[in-house]
């Protein structure tokens, strides 16, 4: 019976041992278990754009705050044309004094939007909308209309600036939020002429350039309908504020497909202001004509992996040419900063003020190097 006990004992113990064990430390005999965690986002529930709704419902307050500054445009333009076809062909006007011939007269007119942005009476528009008019009138939402003068254009940007002269103006808000793709675009303006229309869609992109419209282009990308008379109109936010200026669509038909731009509030605001306070914008200006990198000329040129561009060419005596660059640099930085693209080169050099100096980090011949160069002012293109 010893003997037994002096075996009981310790089995009695181990199997204690073992519910401790399995109790207070299961895991030193479970199977390892991978723990995936799952972050929920709290929910936001949307600010309500009308006082009366619990959640987004419509948007008409925000176009009460902003159709009254949207603005249709009608333009005539005096057109001059020899009286017989045949007089247009060159070989034919030789024989004849080109003052003496016949001439045809004719109006052609064109309608567009704009946008007051104070109540001084300025309206923001395309440049493309009024255009070589002989004839402005601005017919705002209450029925009233004002013959307008051009304060200045700027083709660069495709945008005008014209002045009324009217009482009581109402006025847009410029948005002061960052753009972010998904947010609600409403489009106002007069599409066909039928009248003051609305349309809505979203923000589909925002930076789009090499689009070809114009030379300097950010363009904000919508799905809202936009249509021929749009041009030059309001594109705004779900808050009523100005966000945009509608310009060009991308369409095979001539009618809205859902690809739509817009130039931002803030490029508009600055053009304004120039145009209002020198009557031309002014932009920086280095006088360099470039060429981007392929990868076989970045070879040639050993440029290895970074990123640049060739001087392809430079006006005599300006501000490239008096700091010394030469046809065959490689343009590395402008101002400590790479260069990506020529776009980015072009628009960089054009946020300088004229005088200004700035650094231009280069490749010469395998060799980098820089070069002060001082900032002139880019010459106005002509209409």
């Amino acid at each position: 019976m010893r003997k037994v006990s002096y075996l009981i004992w310790p089995v009695v113990t181990g199997i204690l041992a073992a519910l401790l064990i399995v109790q207070f430390y299961p895991q030193l005999i479970a199977p390892p278990v991978t723990t995936v965690e799952i972050r929920e986002a709290a929910a936001v529930t949307p600010a309500p754009v009308s006082s009366n709704a619990t959640g987004v419902v419509s948007y008409a307050d925000a176009v009460d705050r902003a159709a009254p500054a949207v603005v249709n445009i009608y333009t005539r333009t005096l057109v001059r044309q020899p009286a017989n076809p045949l007089l247009n062909d060159p070989l034919f006007r030789n024989y004849f004094n080109a003052e003496k011939l016949p001439q045809r007269e004719r109006i052609e007119s064109s309608l567009g939007s704009g946008v007051i942005l104070n109540e001084q009476g300025y309206v923001v528009t395309n440049n493309h909308v009024i255009s070589g008019a002989d004839s402005i009138v601005v017919a705002l939402r209450d029925g009233r209309e004002a013959q307008a003068e051009v304060v200045g254009l700027d083709p660069e940007t495709d945008l005008a600036v014209l002045k009324i002269e009217l009482d009581e103006l109402p006025s847009i808000t410029l948005a002061s939020d960052e753009l972010r793709i998904g947010d609600v675009a409403l489009a106002i303006g007069n599409p066909f002429g039928v009248g003051q229309t609305v349309t809505m869609g979203i923000i589909s992109a925002t930076g789009r350039n090499r689009l070809g419209l114009s030379t300097y282009e950010d363009f904000i990308q919508t799905d809202a309908a936009i249509n021929p008379g749009n041009s030059g109109g309001a594109l705004i936010n779900a808050h009523g504020n100005l966000i945009g200026i509608n310009t060009a669509i991308f369409s095979k038909s001539g009618g809205s497909q859902g690809i739509g731009f817009a130039i931002p509030s803030t490029l508009a605001r600055q053009v304004m202001q120039d145009l209002i306070s020198h009557g031309r914008v002014i932009r920086g200006w280095l006088g360099i004509e470039i060429q981007e990198l392929t990868p076989r000329l970045a070879e040639s040129f050993s440029v290895g992996d970074r990123t640049g561009l060739i001087i392809a060419g430079i006006f005599r005596n300006g501000p490239a040419h008096q700091a010394g660059l030469q046809p065959g640099d490689v343009l590395l930085q402008i101002g400590g900063e790479p260069v990506s693209n020529s776009y980015d080169a072009m628009t960089r050099i054009a946020q300088f003020k004229p005088g200004a100096s700035i650094e231009l980090g280069i490749l010469r011949n395998g060799h980098e190097m820089s070069l002060a160069a001082s900032i002139g002012e880019r010459p106005q293109s002509r209409n």
